[in-house]
């Protein structure tokens, strides 16, 4: 039986608790399918992804997350969870173009280590059900499931995750 690799790299539990996922999700950069577990550069997330979110009901409204719970390295995350974009308000069958930006997209920069960069799609009550800039006074120590609670979110209706670690001159021994 295959396991299931959000349980596997630990987004469930550093993250968020246990979820079935019940909403089609996709996140691509620059063309490039953002799948559980695959790698991928810098250089390659400096602008924000396109970010379709399925659904029959555009009455149906969705919140965005993203972060870094790696920060500022894994061995150490006392900055755990990093927040780089949420967006709130994004009607089913659309994508975060269509949402409100609550937090501007921040590009990965990861300086140490491989980082787990999470997406963490939930479904929200209403439309404007959450008045986000209230609780948020920083990118650092964001907390997704306090996040949740707060706006009565519940558990997550979809995630997805890609790791990330720093371009050039690291790793390796030099002869």
């Amino acid at each position: 039986m295959p396991r299931d690799p959000l349980i596997v790299s630990g987004v469930v539990g550093d993250v968020v608790d246990p979820f079935t996922r019940c909403v089609d999700f996709g996140v691509v950069y620059n063309n490039r399918v953002v799948y559980n577990g695959c790698a991928l550069k810098p250089s390659q997330v400096v602008n924000q992804p396109r970010v379709d979110i399925g659904g029959d009901d555009l009455r149906t409204f969705y919140t965005l997350i993203m972060v870094d719970p790696d920060a500022p390295n894994p061995s150490n995350p006392n900055l755990r969870e990093y927040l780089h974009w949420l967006v709130t308000d994004i009607p089913a069958t659309t994508g975060t173009t269509f949402g409100n930006e609550v937090v501007h997209y921040e590009s990965p920069r990861p300086s140490m280590g491989i980082h787990r960069y999470i997406f963490v799609l939930f479904q929200q009550l209403g439309r404007e059900a959450i008045n986000a800039p209230d609780i948020i006074d920083s990118r650092q120590n964001f907390n997704t499931r306090d996040f949740a609670r707060f706006h009565n979110l519940g558990l997550p209706v979809a995630a997805v995750y890609f790791n990330c670690n720093r371009e050039g001159g690291t790793g390796g021994r030099r002869l």
